[in-house]
């Protein structure tokens, strides 16, 4: 069981690092948008980089699970939409308020896992 949760731990590295090329780290900067397109019509933009990022990176993290074991589709499905959530704030509070920087960010995202990993294996 702790193999899921190094499984998780390198899928979020992979989707957080490797997977997410500098261009989309870039679009989920509101600021990137009002440096590079000079229309109001994108203003908002940057949100759907960060639905997309954060969307992908919940659907990683839990691949492990998806694939290794049988889980109830409700609490899965929940999970990831939590997470997303979660994700999703997190990263507009670093690229786009200047609240956290990356180490709170990476710690934040490292607690999710954890909590994750808790509440389906153990708490389930």
């Amino acid at each position: 069981m702790i193999t899921v949760l190094f499984l998780m731990i390198l899928c979020h590295i992979i989707d957080d690092f490797v997977l997410q090329p500098v261009c989309l780290s870039n679009l989920k900067q509101k600021s990137w948008w009002g440096e590079h397109c000079n229309g109001k019509q994108y203003r908002n933009d940057y949100k759907m980089a960060l639905f997309i990022h954060s969307l992908s990176w919940s659907i990683m993290i839990h691949l492990p699970i998806i694939l290794l074991y049988i889980c109830n589709s409700w609490v899965l499905s929940f999970s990831i939409l939590i997470n997303m959530i979660i994700h999703y704030i997190v990263d507009d509070l670093k690229a786009n308020k200047y609240k956290i920087n990356l180490v709170i960010d990476q710690t934040i995202h490292f607690i999710q896992i954890i909590l994750t990993f808790i509440i389906i294996f153990i708490v389930l």
